[in-house]
């Protein structure tokens, strides 16, 4: 009954908390404005929360997981790469419709202090980014790719949050997701794999260069590369 009673505290200071950073932004997040809304003491919040960080985390983690709701009922296309775009759309519209809670979980970074709630974000979007992988369509790294559509994603919401609504760019996030699309992106996997020997000819007569690579490596790569050159 207890754990029970500390659990319905801690979702009423939540909702009470999320419904003032809407209402008056972040300044409005006072421990003793979200005590009083609430209905509870500021020793409670205290309690559950250690201090205003740790509630300001908590109320951070609260809208990531209404983010992540949204984006889970979202669902798949079966298209990896439809699903990146979808995904992009989909995170620009929360943070404009939310600016407080994205400005919060997102202009306020600190290293080290990562919500449970935004590391299964990232989760979500490398997920989406290998399967991006496994249908041959990503020329980057996977890692690399991730971290480049969420930083700029994230710049480009971050920017639109800034500016006054009437002075927006309304083709600024389209633009920007159609850029990184192209730099992390192959062609159609058709196209990708029709012209495999020329690719590896090419890679082949460049190998010598690749100082990054041992003189072993190079030579066991240079027979793969043959291999598929001549297949």
């Amino acid at each position: 009954m207890a754990t029970k009673t500390a659990t319905d505290t801690r979702e009423r200071i939540l909702e009470a908390a999320a419904a003032l950073l809407a209402a008056e932004g972040r300044d409005g997040l006072s421990t003793r404005a979200v005590s009083a809304a609430a209905g509870v003491q500021p020793p409670a919040l205290y309690r559950l929360f250690g201090d205003k960080d740790g509630l300001l985390d908590a109320v951070a983690a609260y809208g990531f997981d209404e983010y992540l709701t949204s984006k889970r009922a979202l669902g798949s296309t079966g298209d990896a790469v439809e699903d990146l775009r979808r995904g992009w759309d989909l995170h620009m519209e929360f943070g404009l419709s939310k600016p407080e809670f994205y400005v919060l979980m997102y202009g306020d970074a600190r290293p080290g202090r990562t919500s449970p709630a935004a590391r299964e974000a990232e989760s979500m979007l490398r997920s989406i980014v290998e399967r991006v992988a496994e249908a041959g369509r990503l020329r980057v790294s996977v890692d690399r790719a991730a971290k480049l559509v969420h930083a700029t994603g994230m710049g480009v919401v971050l920017a639109l949050i800034a500016a006054p609504e009437a002075e927006r760019d309304p083709e600024l996030s389209a633009t920007a997701r159609e850029t990184v699309m192209s730099r992390i992106l192959t062609g159609e996997p058709e196209q990708a794999g029709s012209n495999l020997p020329e690719r590896a000819i090419a890679l082949r007569a460049g190998l010598d260069g690749a100082t990054t690579l041992t003189k072993a490596e190079r030579v066991l790569l240079a027979e793969w590369l043959d291999r598929i050159a001549n297949a």
